[in-house]
């Protein structure tokens, strides 16, 4: 899940309203590693896209792609420097109505890891195949997040598992329009979190039985929004999923379940714990930028002072991109070194903060804030100037921008305690956005009449089960979680010094003993998933 865009509209004219970021939320989104041996990193580059809105283009009639039905099989691609191979499924564009339109075929992507998978036939034992793991994809490419989801590759001996990463429509290969998928709302209209579900299941149960393993058991796991993904898709197709992992799940960040101020209070609060000073100068730092970027002088002078490889035509692009260092910086708090988003040390909240302090009495505030950010853009020291404006997206993370105005409206904002500028939050107003770059009004209390979400521990309780929810408290995506056990198997894990999905990534010898003892608690508990699945399996053939 990518950090939100609360700024207020006094930060100055951006090129467009702002909305979120795009995930990872992610990206929105998943933060884990491969053990270094294993799989290509990505750049240390991907700073993450100023969060401004594209305008609303021209309407693009649909029509189905071009590929013919043979260009559709599942195939793998070059996978000598990978830990999987990449496939195709031929997918329906719409899974809930029969209109022609509906029956358009696109090319899913999904990865492939069968190194340790104990396949059906001889050698399956009494228990059958193994069990398929499968990533429900995020905002993002599925590679990106298929390369550093480590814990899914250390447990797969122990398992047996078939490792499964299937792709997010309408991001990284599966576009079903191609090129044009994000021209207007006439084709980003079915990018929605239900289709998304509904292409997870139909992937499954044809793989399942195209490798002849229907009776093996189906365990999901997601980060982020991947991991809110994880835990509905529990919820809504029990009969293909056993279990679900759900890391750093925000799936009560919509409506008033949760305060509306708790992410950046949390993000606050995290670098107030390392250092008040730290806190202040952060704090102080936005007033001061607004002032001096006012003038094209003033602009001039903060490019060279924040090293732009272009002179900023904005100042609230330089908030923009220290909000994002510090926002981001948090939610990747992680105890060992780490590259997903950026290369940062172990601790970086603490780093960032040793930086600030260790400047002389009276030194100018945005010099601080400069080297402090600069540890999460160039931590390695090899960037000689900030794209400040005009950033790439490496990981095809711009869909979210449709999704943050259409079903994803998680209402944030600012309190007076925060480090930041306070803000508030209409739902008029990200209506009168969506529509000005769309022509689309979101549907604000959409995902909470789908998938639930008040007085969730009395409902849950009641039908569902089998769901780790797993929390780590220095990420402010928490606050949104499920952080207390709602029943004997829906299992909030929650650690005080975990960061955005850290039981997620692989395995190294600096992890704390309580991020092992968390992974073990995962894995026990996924390990009586499957072994009450072939036990009730058993008792039916019987």
């Amino acid at each position: 899940m990518a950090a939100p865009d609360a700024r207020p509209s006094s930060a100055g004219p951006p090129p467009a309203r702002s909305l979120l970021l795009p995930l990872l939320l992610v990206l929105l989104l998943a933060a884990y590693s491969l053990p270094a041996d294993s799989a290509a990193r990505p750049s240390s580059n991907s700073n993450p896209r100023p969060a401004f809105t594209p305008p609303l283009l021209k309407r693009h009639q649909l029509r189905r792609p071009s590929s013919s039905s043979a260009e559709l099989v599942a195939g793998p691609a070059n996978a000598s420097t990978k830990p999987f191979t990449a496939h195709y499924f031929p997918q329906l564009l719409d899974h809930f109505a029969f209109t022609p339109n509906a029956s358009t075929v696109f090319r899913h992507k999904y990865l492939l890891n069968d190194t340790f998978w104990r396949r059906p036939g001889a050698g399956a034992g009494d228990d059958g195949p193994g069990p398929l793991f499968v990533y429900t994809g995020n905002e993002g490419d599925i590679e990106w997040f298929a390369t550093n989801t480590g814990f899914m590759f250390d447990i797969a001996p122990t398992f047996g598992a078939l490792l499964v990463f299937i792709e997010h429509q309408f991001y990284g290969e599966s576009k079903p329009f191609g090129n044009d998928s994000y021209r207007s709302a006439e084709t980003l209209g079915y990018l929605t979190s239900t289709q998304a579900l509904a292409d997870f299941a139909v992937v499954i149960r044809g793989l399942k039985r195209d490798l002849g393993a229907e009776a093996a058991p189906v365990v999901v796991f997601g980060g982020s929004y991947g991991g809110m993904l994880a835990s509905w898709f529990r919820l809504k197709y029990p009969h293909v999923a056993i279990g679900a992992l759900a890391s750093s799940a925000p799936i009560l960040q919509f409506d008033h379940i949760t305060p509306w101020s708790s992410f950046y209070d949390a993000v606050s609060q995290d670098f107030k714990s390392e250092s008040s000073n730290c806190f202040g100068v952060i704090r102080a730092a936005w007033d001061v930028l607004d002032e001096r970027g006012a003038t094209d002088k003033g602009l001039l002078d903060l490019s060279k002072l924040f090293r732009a490889c272009k002179t900023v035509k904005y100042a609230y692009s330089i908030r923009n991109w220290l909000w994002t260092a510090f926002t981001y910086t948090a939610m990747v708090d992680y105890p060992t070194p780490a590259n997903f988003l950026e290369n940062l040390p172990a601790y970086p909240v603490k780093e960032m903060c040793k930086t600030i302090d260790a400047f002389p009495a009276g030194a100018d505030v945005l010099e601080k804030a400069f080297a402090a950010a600069s540890l999460y853009y160039n931590y390695t020291g090899d960037q000689a100037c900030n794209k400040i404006e005009d950033g790439d997206d490496p990981h095809g993370l711009d869909g979210w921008q449709w999704q943050a105005c259409t079903e994803m409206i998680m209402p944030m904002t600012i309190s007076n305690e925060s480090m930041f500028p306070p803000s508030a939050f209409s739902y008029d107003d990200r209506s009168d956005e969506c529509f000005q770059s769309w022509g689309v009004r979101p549907r604000p209390h959409w995902i909470t009449t789908e998938y639930g979400g008040y007085k969730i521990d009395k409902v849950l309780k009641r039908f569902g089960s089998n769901i780790i929810f797993s929390n780590g408290m220095r990420d402010p995506w928490s606050r949104g979680g499920v952080l207390k056990n709602i029943s004997s198997s829906i299992i909030a894990l929650v650690t005080e010094k975990g960061a955005h999905h850290l039981d997620l990534r692989s395995s190294t010898k600096g992890d704390p003993d309580w991020l092992i003892e968390q992974r073990r608690q995962e894995v026990e508990i996924i390990q009586g998933w499957i072994d009450q699945y072939h036990q009730d399996m058993a008792e039916t053939s019987s």
